[in-house]
């Protein structure tokens, strides 16, 4: 299994959060998901959760630094 990425730099936020997670893809849409959840007031239905799979990344593909966008609505 490849291991995918959840990096927060990638979208803007109120707390500049640059929390990133890489990992085997269960383990980071877990651990990410209760992240949103929890630190950034997202609502936990399942479309947000099918919404944060499509934003994982390849791990390879991390960088020291990143310029944040918006959060796909």
């Amino acid at each position: 299994m490849s291991r995918v990425m959840a990096d927060c730099r990638r979208y803007t936020s109120d707390s500049n959060c640059s929390l990133t997670i890489i990992g085997d893809e269960d383990e980071v849409l877990r651990v990410a998901t209760k992240h949103a959840i929890d630190d950034h007031g997202h609502e936990d239905t399942p479309a947000f959760r099918a919404q944060m799979r499509e934003t994982l990344e390849p791990a390879e593909a991390y960088a020291a630094e990143r310029a944040a966008e918006p959060f796909p609505a």
